[in-house]
Parts: C-alpha cells; sequence; structure tokens
C-alpha cells in the first residue's frame, strides 16, 4: 500500500510521497525497508498500489532488480478512496487473482516480522484472513481513572495489554470476491481493508486468525511519529536487511 496522501505528514507530503521519506542512520526511504523484508524473506512477486507522486517510487526501484524482487506498479483509481478500494482495484485490473495468497503490507510501517513464519501460521490455521498483532501497545498520552470528578489513579503513557492491529496481513485471494460484494452493498465513501473488510468477515463469522508477534514495528505515519523514531533502534533491528542479500532465494 504506497498511494496515500500523507496529509499527517505535511508538510514533508507537498514534496515527497510519505513511503519514499528517508529514515535511519542510512537515510533508506521507508518504502525500501519494506521491499527488503520481503525479498530477505524469499517473497519476491511484489505489486505496489501507487497513486500520489507514484514516479517518485517508480523512478527509486523500477522493476526490483537491485533488491532481487519482481516489482509491478497498479495505478489507484482518483474515484475509489481508501486501502480495500486500491486492492480491488489490482483485483480488476488483473494485478491480483483469487487464487494467490496476498500479504498485504502498509507503506508506512517498519518491522522485522518474520513473513514466512506468518504464512505458516496462516496455512496452519487454515483461515481466510490473519491479522498481525503484537501484544501491547504504549500510549502516548496520560491515561486517569475517574470517580466522579476525582482522578483516583493517573499514569502516563501506560502499556495497554491489548493486542493491536501493526499493518499487515495476509488473505486468501477468494477475499476480494467477498471485498466486491461488499462493496456493491454499501456506500462507502473510503473503503478501508481493517475497518470495513476485516471488521465484517469477523462480524460474520469468518475464518480471521491473530498473528501475535513480538518483532519490531514502528508506525512512521505522521511527522510526531517520524521525529520520534529513534535511528540508533533501526539500525539495531531492521539493518541486517541493508546487508547483501542473497540472490538464491525464490518465492
Amino acid at each position: 500500500m504506497a498511494g496515500g496522501l500523507g496529509t499527517r505528514f505535511r508538510p514533508l507530503t507537498e514534496y515527497f510521497q510519505k513511503c519514499m521519506i528517508p529514515i535511519g542512520e542510512n537515510q533508506k526511504p521507508i518504502l525500501e525497508y519494506i521491499v527488503r523484508l520481503y525479498g530477505h524473506h524469499g517473497v519476491t512477486d511484489l505489486v505496489l498500489l501507487v497513486g500520489y507522486k507514484h514516479q517518485q517510487i517508480e523512478n527509486y526501484f523500477d522493476r526490483g532488480e537491485r533488491f532481487n524482487v519482481s516489482m509491478k506498479y497498479v495505478l489507484d483509481d482518483p474515484k475509489l478512496k481508501g486501502s480495500a478500494n486500491a486492492l480491488l482495484n489490482a483485483y480488476r485490473q488483473g494485478a491480483v487473482r483469487k487464487g494467490d495468497t496476498l500479504i498485504v503490507y502498509y507503506g508506512d510501517i517498519v518491522s522485522n516480522i518474520n513473513l514466512q513464519e506468518m504464512l505458516r501460521f496462516h496455512r496452519e490455521q487454515g483461515a481466510a484472513a490473519t491479522v498481525a498483532l503484537a501484544p501491547s501497545f504504549v500510549v502516548n498520552v496520560g491515561v486517569a481513572g475517574l470517580e466522579g470528578p476525582w482522578i483516583k489513579s493517573f499514569k502516563e503513557k501506560p502499556l495497554l495489554p491489548s493486542a493491536v492491529s501493526i499493518g499487515v496481513l495476509i488473505m486468501d485471494g477468494s477475499v476480494l470476491e467477498t471485498m466486491e460484494v461488499l462493496h456493491s452493498q454499501g456506500d462507502f465513501a473510503s473503503f478501508d481493508i481493517m475497518g470495513d473488510v476485516v471488521q465484517y468477515m469477523v462480524g460474520r463469522g469468518d475464518r480471521v486468525a491473530g498473528y501475535t508477534t513480538d518483532a519490531f514495528w514502528y508506525d512512521v505515519g505522521s511527522i510526531e511519529r517520524f521525529e520520534r523514531l529513534s535511528n540508533e533502534r533501526l539500525s539495531e533491528e531492521l539493518g541486517f536487511l541493508l546487508r547483501p542479500s542473497d540472490p538464491s532465494k525464490t518465492s
């Protein structure tokens, strides 16, 4: 998913596609870490769903030869808003098919998640879709416990023991047909994979699995998050992706 306007990243995204903003000590684009993660785990057939400033992505990555992957691009339909619409657009153009297994990755997330282990889990569960989850989440605000008007407890930026999505999911291509039906039945100003499709599948009892992982992940989705990103931590967790890759790996 690499086509968003990056409104929370302005003014930088007045000049850059969000996923092309450089991060880390080596100043590589966010998207390069994602592409290299796929290649590291032997997933080499990549489809980039692009829109805003897509030329920056295509000029940098071309067809993926430098990264030992094969990359093709599907330009978003500007009349169709949201991540699910971007995926449906790719389906309608034949870039993804109902016989595929899709590893969907949001373009503003950096992680060292093991994609092969997640794929194995997905298949073992016989799931239609599998959502990657972190076991807890640090809230970036203070949380108060109230009794009437009085604060009885207060924690600044506490760790909440709730599983949260990290922006990576696997789905069988058959879900694309479910998305078509759901889209035709609703009036969506913006059609979203997580907020609309996954929520709908869970609500009707489809086999949606949660893959809980302790892998490092970071959402670089806003200026504030970008400014708080530790270059040293990024190098520590993802530096292995920038070492020479093994060209013998295949998908």
